[in-house]
């Protein structure tokens, strides 16, 4: 028997319907498989505080998703997902877009275990999970301006962030922010920064998922010219001083 039939689907079926995301059976048994992953790793290790179906379906999954309204997911991308925690946005973009190319990146090992686990049970080729810290990746021998496209969904300010995911993304790709709450004052705080870094705001997609009332707003920046080298400062630096 399909996993599927063990689970009510609406509420993911009417949000993918919300967002023109067309999957197929076999994606929606990998998200099915994704979820059972999470909830059975969750147990022994804090992977989120969120287990119910549901909600993990709207609060994880299809916010992950939302980034459609703020990106051409259709072409092909080398994407990196800084802070990825339990795989957020990364795997559901993955899983939902299979051409992509995507490298998580988090720096507890013990996620990584998790989310090479769900590489492996999800059969998905083209996705690399590594531990470490965003400071450190981004060398210029290592990550350093490689990705066409920067997400994160981390809890940090806009400023921070900024200088954490700058360096990863090629002149002419882009840095998109996940942000839970009107960011008026952090974005203005953080233009500085974003320009130091070689960046400029290009717009703020704000948006509300109509049955829920969950309110989102994608933080999306430009990557106009090369980050200068001596940014990111060293490990820690960047949350203590930002820009």
């Amino acid at each position: 028997m399909m996993k599927s039939k063990k689970y009510n689907l609406s509420e993911f079926k009417s949000g993918l319907e919300e967002l023109n995301i067309v999957l197929s059976e076999k994606q929606i048994e990998q998200f099915i498989d994704y979820y059972e992953l999470l909830t059975e790793w969750n147990s022994f290790m804090n992977l989120t505080a969120i287990t119910d179906f549901d909600q993990v379906i709207k609060k994880h999954f299809l916010d992950s998703l939302s980034l459609i309204k703020a990106y051409d997911l259709s072409r092909e991308a080398k994407v990196i997902d800084i802070g990825t925690g339990a795989g957020f946005p990364g795997i559901p973009l993955k899983i939902a877009f299979p051409h992509l190319e995507v490298t998580l990146l988090d720096s507890l090992n013990k996620r990584i275990k998790f989310l090479n686990e769900v590489k492996d049970k999800l059969a998905i080729t083209n996705l690399d999970a590594l531990h470490g810290r965003a400071e450190d990746f981004a060398k210029p021998e290592k990550l350093r301006e490689k990705y066409d496209l920067c997400v994160s969904r981390a809890v940090a300010n806009l400023s921070t962030l900024s200088e954490l995911c700058l360096p990863y993304v090629k002149a002419g790709g882009k840095f998109i922010s996940y942000k839970s709450e009107k960011i008026k004052e952090e974005s203005i705080a953080a233009k500085k920064a974003i320009g130091i870094l070689g960046g400029e705001v290009e717009e703020q997609v704000e948006f509300t998922f109509s049955d829920e009332g969950l309110y989102r707003n994608l933080f999306v920046i430009k990557k106009i010219k090369p980050t200068p080298k001596k940014y990111p400062r060293k490990a820690g630096l960047p949350g203590k001083e930002p820009l």
